[in-house]
């Protein structure tokens, strides 16, 4: 928290000098314009760069806002900042360009100077002259200056253009986790994992068969759904239900609900269509074959030997959601089996709950944050603005002998498509015994 809190601090300082930078750019940019030169001007001016840091501060902490706002507000400070960069970058080589230029006229008077002294010119005149001319500021140009400005608008035109494109650039992720207690009959097991369709925003049939039939081709033994099918209404899958319904594996398709599965965000004109929504929501899981764990659990059989699948209804850390989930009831009569896999939609649920409560819980598979649907994403580096809303939002974390893996998500919602941050679909190894890459303790 506190390294967060300092990193948080950080980007507020660069923030604030690269505004300050930005408006002497402006200035240089528009010599002739009175309107930048205003007192009024400059209040407005800083006036924005204050509602900018006030933005990412409601992103990164406002617990009164939703996660949609907050996630909102980062994505707005990050690419203002990414456009003010480029912006900087011809300010900072304008000021080289004045830089060479002024040394040179330094070096132009010493020598005239000198050459003055030497035919016994008054010496006295000659000073006053070249100080007066050394002290001359060299005027910025105008021209790489508004260049500038024309660059900085670049990068947000090749994000519009970039966004739709990634909606449906599926990509398979692979993982091997290892489990020490992982019974012999399910080392090489393959599970693969899909999460947050949210199928009210797709426009693409044709896109969604395509990555579907991309999680059939690795014929993993059993799939995970971690929640959120649609964005609030049960109806959004009456187009898209034949095409989930292909997602079958030998072992089954267990899923669970997201935040966005129990219509909350929906504006009902009672509470009676609300309920009415959920049962048509579940019965959409099941006509598909999915095997929808509501706070409850399965023992998956393989030769002989068990293990646990455990599914809760939403729960999050954060008030704004709702906590529909019961560990308590997921976990009952599973003490007697050696491993215990989790599928619970929200990743903070991981370290406010599991953690804490649950150590017998092994792994955790969670998605909900999408990523933001912004970023970058590699195999050894990540980076994206939801950092500052979840300590663990995209790929695998562990701590001491438990396990959370977070899927960004296979399709989107508010933002109309992604960047950098891919749909994922992810393939699990499990493999008995500790992992090899970590230290013996």
């Amino acid at each position: 928290m506190i390294l967060k809190a300092l990193s948080l601090l950080l980007w507020i300082i660069i923030e604030l000098l690269v505004d300050r930078y930005v408006l002497q750019g402006i200035h240089g940019a528009f010599p002739k314009w009175r309107l930048f030169k205003l007192k009024a001007f400059a209040i407005f001016y800083w006036g924005c760069s204050a509602a900018v840091v006030a933005a990412l501060l409601t992103g990164a902490y406002a617990s009164f806002a939703g996660t949609g706002v907050r996630a909102g507000c980062l994505l707005a400070t990050f690419l203002l900042l990414i456009c003010k960069a480029v912006f900087i970058v011809f300010v900072f080589a304008d000021d080289i360009r004045r830089k060479i230029v002024s040394n040179k006229k330094k070096n132009s008077q010493i020598t005239t100077a000198t050459s003055l002294q030497n035919t016994a010119t008054t010496t006295e005149t000659t000073a006053i002259a070249t100080e007066t001319t050394a002290t001359e500021k060299i005027p910025r140009s105008e021209f790489l200056l508004k260049a500038g400005l024309l660059a900085a608008a670049v990068p947000l035109a090749a994000i519009k253009k970039a966004m739709p494109k990634g909606s449906y650039d599926y990509h398979v992720l692979y993982q091997t986790m290892y489990l020490p207690n992982l019974p012999k009959a399910f080392d090489g097991l393959r599970v693969g994992q899909i999460s947050d369709i949210h199928s009210g925003s797709f426009y693409n049939k044709t896109a969604v068969l395509g990555g579907v039939e991309m999680l059939l081709k690795e014929k993993t033994d059993v799939i995970f759904f971690t929640g959120d099918l649609v964005n609030g209404e049960a109806t959004e899958m009456t187009d898209y239900q034949d095409i989930f319904s292909k997602v079958k594996a030998p072992l089954g398709v267990f899923s669970t609900l997201g935040n966005h599965d129990y219509g909350d965000y929906g504006d009902w004109s009672n509470i009676v269509d609300k309920k009415r929504n959920h049962r048509d929501l579940i019965a959409t899981h099941k006509n598909m074959g999915w095997d929808l764990l509501l706070n409850e659990n399965r023992r998956l059989k393989v030769d002989g030997e068990e293990i646990g699948i455990l599914g809760i209804e939403n729960w999050s850390e954060y008030s704004r959601f709702p906590k529909y989930g019961r560990m308590d009831l997921a976990t009952k009569n599973t003490d007697d089996l050696p491993v215990k896999l989790l599928l619970s939609h929200d990743p903070s649920h991981w370290r406010a709950e599991v953690l804490p409560k649950y150590p017998q819980i092994d792994a955790m598979f969670a998605g909900h944050t999408h990523g933001m649907q912004f970023g970058v994403r590699t195999e050894h580096f990540q980076l994206s603005p939801i950092t500052y809303v979840y300590n663990e939002w995209a790929g695998h974390y562990q701590e001491n002998m438990q396990q959370l893996y977070v899927n960004v998500g296979f399709g989107f919602v508010g933002l109309t498509g992604r960047v950098g941050i891919l749909p994922e679909i992810t393939i699990f190894t499990l493999k008995a015994g500790p992992d090899p890459s970590l230290p013996v303790s």
